[in-house]
């Protein structure tokens, strides 16, 4: 069936008519929301943002376990968003189906990967969305288009019928414009209650904010005033003592090479058509060598571990979410390039750790760019925060 609303933001798909009522009675009765086109429902094929592998792939025969619990708990899916190709892009652009625009700054890019779900909700168009997070797919459009948005434990919900990157990223995430929709939203996805944390322990990431722009920076100083008022204590750290640019070279490689596993015997089956950047992310992830992997892969645990002992059993970190408000649409593929290395060498933090990140819509830079970053809250997994 049709939306039942105009899109004036290019947020859904329209090659697709995929519609759930939500049950009678339920706690999300009165809801509507929306799935980023990564999740299945099933009698419709799942395009995943690109037309050749909807072209060839076949209707789902099972709908994915989010929409299904969003669904049974009273909520209606309106409709499936659009995604950058196959969930690999950062910035929310799409060579085939256009970019979303992004309704907290039209004229900015709305991120990605889950672009068109953070678009449905940011404009007002539904009350939540799902997307999917790998290397910051729900954190980075969350954070350009400044509402809630979260990347979960990786594992903590099922990620099955359903579109993957790479298995040892993916991970389910959701949208909502205010605290007690997501939560609401949360408990039915988290299956269980959502609650406030009695004054947490507050880490500040000193590395991650002298690694942002000034302009973050001095948006981010009356929230960070705020957010002290609330916790019992705070510290200052350094995240990442190795430099977040060697953690996010090594995201780069297990994220890219999975990625190719995941989809090179598709690509060299069907050659398919990608925008540039797609296909330059795979060419890389297919062209890593395997000593390289191998350092990688030694690396991680190295990197989870350093998280969770600075969380221990009360900590919050925080941090923003991206370095950077959102750039202008349409930006030179070589200025999109350098930005998307930046923003990825901070959301590769909780990637790699399998660690849950929140963003909060708490500060706006001062400048002509009405939009900005906000903070973001990694929390040790079954903390609230």
């Amino acid at each position: 069936m049709p939306l039942p609303f105009e899109d004036p933001y290019n947020a859904f798909c329209t090659d697709t008519d995929a519609f759930l009522e939500g049950a009678s009675v339920g706690p999300l009765s009165g809801l509507t929301f929306a799935a980023k086109d990564l999740y299945d429902v099933a009698g419709h094929v799942t395009g995943g943002g690109n037309p050749d592998w909807k072209r060839t792939h076949e209707p789902a025969t099972e709908t994915s376990w989010p929409v299904q619990a969003l669904v049974d708990a009273g909520a209606t899916m309106v409709g499936k968003t659009h995604t950058d190709e196959l969930s690999r892009g950062i910035f929310g652009e799409n060579a085939h189906y256009g970019t979303p625009i992004n309704p907290a700054a039209p004229g900015h890019v709305p991120g990605g990967s889950s672009s068109g779900s953070v678009a449905a909700v940011a404009g007002g168009l539904v009350d939540v969305a799902l997307g999917t997070d790998t290397g910051g797919s729900v954190r980075v459009p969350a954070s350009f288009c400044g509402v809630v948005g979260m990347r979960t434990t990786h594992g903590r919900i099922p990620f099955t019928h359903a579109i993957d990157q790479a298995p040892s990223f993916d991970t389910v995430g959701w949208f909502a414009r205010d605290a007690e929709t997501f939560a609401r939203a949360g408990s039915i996805l988290l299956e269980s209650e959502i609650s406030a944390q009695d004054s947490p322990r507050l880490i500040v990431a000193d590395d991650l904010f002298a690694y942002a722009d000034d302009a973050v920076r001095k948006a981010l100083a009356d929230a960070m005033d705020t957010v002290h008022a609330h916790t019992r204590d705070h510290e200052h750290t350094t995240l990442a003592p190795e430099g977040v640019d060697v953690w996010f070279g090594h995201q780069a490689i297990l994220q890219g090479r999975e990625a190719w596993d995941t989809f090179g015997d598709w690509v060299d089956a069907h050659d398919p058509r990608f925008g540039f950047e797609v296909a330059e992310n795979y060419l890389i992830g297919r062209n890593w060598p395997d000593e390289a992997r191998a350092e990688a892969q030694a690396a991680r645990p190295h990197y989870r571990a350093r998280v969770e002992a600075l969380l221990g059993d009360d900590g919050v970190i925080v941090m923003p979410t991206t370095p950077f408000p959102a750039p202008p649409r349409n930006s030179l593929r070589s200025d999109q390039k350098a930005r998307r290395f930046r923003v990825i060498a901070m959301t590769c933090i909780s990637g790699l750790a399998g660690t849950p990140q929140i963003n909060l819509p708490l500060g706006m830079p001062s400048t002509a760019d009405p939009q900005g970053s906000f903070p973001d809250w990694p929390a040790r997994p079954g903390t609230n925060c």
